[in-house]
């Protein structure tokens, strides 16, 4: 079952009056009418994704689907939110609050429920296997989307995450261990001449290109291409992005006096990059694996992300670029419905929740239903590869579309994946 936030009255007219035109004339619109309606599709793609990972997994039942008066629904209350009928976990009131802007999906599924399998799964569309590095979903987007003038990185990791696979080097992720600390090592050594720089760049270019005429391989100029772009951005305004020491009067919004901040930095960051050009950005909120003492880590870890994320989606609107960046919160699965004796839960990859806003993603709806218990798929169950169609539909990239790996064989973006439409 599917909720849906009412639309606006000039939305429904407008969206009537297509529906009416197309079905009147058989969908036999003009070439200008087609060109337009592609023209409008393009302008509603996400151009940037911001990637808020829950590792460790966490407890559906306990944030998103949360199932009150149940023997196994745990200590917590429910809060009503902006979508009618829909109830967050109590912990979550700043996201209640912005709901109208969220879509919910409450049908995950998943057949990995190994946290190093799953977060394979979760990041790249298909389970793992040895034989071949699967890309991740920023890398992806940063080679379907990559913008060879921008001196930005494409695709940017706060605390680390998979890598680009197959892709090569050029579309892995800047990593940036520290929000803190976020330009380390893009400034040259004190007394290093710009000129020396520029003359190591050139002959290591005439280096990776020998190479790569000897081998009979293009992953040397890859590494050149990483090398110029990572020396464009070192003298690039675009650098500004990393300094968010402006960002003092928006620090407990983003609850910044909590878990010493380092949340509430990496999501001022994460806006900050985005602002500046960067189409992929992941960051991490860690401590989910509530095997021990579930109700209180949950409480806490709760708070954080609800500061964090609750603020970003607001700012993010207030800036006029909610509607250009997709917002993605996610965890490799969730957890079970039972309690255990250490008053924790257990892995369970059968049905668990994300939350989307942003993009071309509809607001204020849930999508799918899990049982009373929130054990199992109740309506209309998303996989992991449809969960991956779905936030590549959002940029309008298909997921049928199939690159080629090194050794020639083709293969498609995501693992028989289906968008869910009922997103858009």
């Amino acid at each position: 079952m599917s909720t849906f936030f009412s639309p606006t009255r000039r939305q429904f007219l407008g969206r009537s009056f297509a529906g009416a035109l197309a079905g009147t004339l058989g969908v036999a619109v003009s070439p200008w009418g087609r060109a337009r309606a592609a023209e409008e599709r393009k302008s509603q793609l996400a151009k940037s994704c911001i990637l808020v990972f829950l590792d460790g997994g966490p407890s559906h039942i306990d944030t998103f689907d949360p199932k009150p008066g149940v023997p196994t629904g745990g200590p917590f209350t429910a809060l009503d939110t902006k979508i009618p009928g829909v109830k967050f976990c109590q912990h979550l009131p700043k996201l209640a609050e912005q709901a109208d802007k969220l879509a919910v999906v409450r049908s995950l599924t998943s057949k990995e429920g190994d946290h190093e399998r799953a977060l394979a799964l979760l990041h790249t569309g298909y389970s793992p296997t040895p034989a071949l590095e699967y890309p991740s979903l920023g890398a992806m987007v940063a080679r379907e989307r990559n913008d060879e003038s921008s001196a930005a990185p494409s695709f940017v990791a706060l605390d680390g995450t998979f890598g680009p696979g197959y892709l090569g080097p050029e579309f892995g992720p800047y990593v940036i261990d520290d929000p803190a600390n976020p330009a380390v090592n893009l400034a040259l050594p004190d007394g290093f001449a710009p000129e020396r720089m520029q003359k190591r760049l050139e002959k290591l270019a005439a280096f990776n290109q020998g190479f790569a005429r000897r081998t009979g391989s293009n992953r040397p100029l890859d590494f050149t291409r990483l090398s110029l772009r990572a020396d464009r951005l070192r003298q690039s305004p675009a650098l500004k992005a990393f300094d968010a020491a402006a960002e003092e009067p928006l620090w407990k919004d983003y609850g910044g006096e909590l878990a010493e901040g380092s949340f509430a930095r990496a999501c001022i960051l994460a806006r900050r990059l985005v602002e500046n050009g960067v189409r992929f950005v992941e960051l991490k909120l860690g401590g989910w694996d509530t095997h021990n003492d579930n109700f209180n880590q949950v409480q806490t870890l709760s708070n954080i992300l609800d500061f964090g994320l609750g603020t970003l989606v607001r700012d993010l609107a207030a800036r006029g670029l909610l509607e250009e960046t997709l917002i993605v919160c996610v965890g490799e699965f969730g957890r079970t419905p039972t309690i255990n004796g250490d008053n924790g839960r257990d892995h369970w990859s059968d049905c668990f929740s994300a939350v989307l806003a942003g993009g071309s993603i509809q607001g204020g709806r849930v999508i799918g239903a899990s049982d009373a218990a929130g054990a199992q798929v109740k309506d209309r169950p998303v996989t992991i590869p449809d969960f991956h169609a779905t936030l590549l539909a959002a940029f309008g990239i298909h997921a049928d579309k199939q690159y080629t790996t090194p050794d020639g064989r083709p293969i498609r973006l995501t693992d028989q994946g289906k968008a869910v439409k009922e997103l858009f």
